[in-house]
């Protein structure tokens, strides 16, 4: 068994700060025992407005967010999953990628969030359009790490089965969802879902959050879980910045599949990776 950490942040838009709760938290998940930490959601920066991440978005492979990334997991020996930063596109759209470093400070998978959130919140005056000032990408990754092999996604992806189908298809046996969740939805929604795509894939999925009200005045729903091959919930944080951990067993993961073949025993062909645009 490898030991994975759930971080849970109340991220605000001084990056520094949150840089160094970051960094309290990925040493506290390192203590514990964790070889892989994962952060939530924009856990570098959290804008007073929507356009504000225009101005903080770095150049891939370079930037003091990436850079404390690497130097963390460097220093603490800890592979990082780092939530989500906004890179630099093409005009004035971002990328909302949720980068890996390896235990030696090396990059080693990068994922651009596809499914961006557009919606109004049903019954209340609250609407968010990620697409305004973020590009979706184009791209599904999956990737070996100390715990199992990582299939990524961000949020919003967690709506949509069928990229779990697809990483399942591609070998995952675990899932990664940093996550910003809003009250409303995370009320209704939030355990369900991710309990759902455990179950339905066979797979672990860890799911870091942010929780609380940030220096904008949004609030976040929190709730950060670890969750089981069999949708049982390992371990949990309702409320407040801090760490969880739990043990992944990739042995008794592969005896259930085996035991229990339903991704074995589906009948329609899984759905193929999102195409480039023309």
């Amino acid at each position: 068994m490898r030991r994975v950490a759930a971080i849970q942040m109340t991220s605000s838009h001084e990056v520094a700060q949150n840089l160094a709760e970051a960094g309290r938290l990925l040493r506290e998940a390192r203590e514990a025992g964790a070889v892989l930490a994962c952060l939530p959601e924009n856990f570098a920066f959290m804008g007073l407005r929507d356009s504000d991440k225009l101005g903080v978005a770095e150049v891939d492979g370079s930037g003091p967010v990436q850079e404390f990334l690497a130097a963390s997991a460097r220093e603490l020996g800890l592979w990082i999953l780092g939530g989500t930063i906004n890179i630099r596109g093409s005009g004035d759209a971002v990328a909302n990628a949720s980068l890996l470093f390896d235990a030696e400070g090396r990059r080693v998978a990068r994922y651009d969030k596809i499914h961006l959130f557009d919606v109004a919140i049903p019954g209340r005056d609250e609407q968010y359009r990620e697409s305004r000032y973020v590009a979706p990408g184009r791209r599904i990754v999956v990737v070996d790490t100390p715990v199992g092999r990582l299939g990524m996604s961000v949020c919003y992806d967690m709506r949509f089965p069928e990229l779990y189908r697809e990483l399942v298809a591609r070998g995952a046996q675990w899932l990664a969802m940093p996550a910003a969740f809003t009250v409303p939805t995370g009320r209704a929604h939030w355990e369900t879902l991710l309990r759902a795509r455990a179950i339905e894939n066979l797979c672990y999925v860890v799911a870091p959050a942010q929780a609380g009200r940030h220096s904008s005045g949004r609030e976040t729903f929190g709730d950060s879980l670890i969750v089981d091959y069999w949708g049982q919930v390992l371990a949990r944080l309702e409320k407040g910045a801090g760490v969880i951990i739990a043990d992944l067993d990739p042995v008794r993961q592969a005896e259930t599949r085996a035991h229990f073949p339903a991704l074995d025993n589906r009948r329609l062909e899984s759905p193929r990776e999102v195409p480039e645009p023309a």
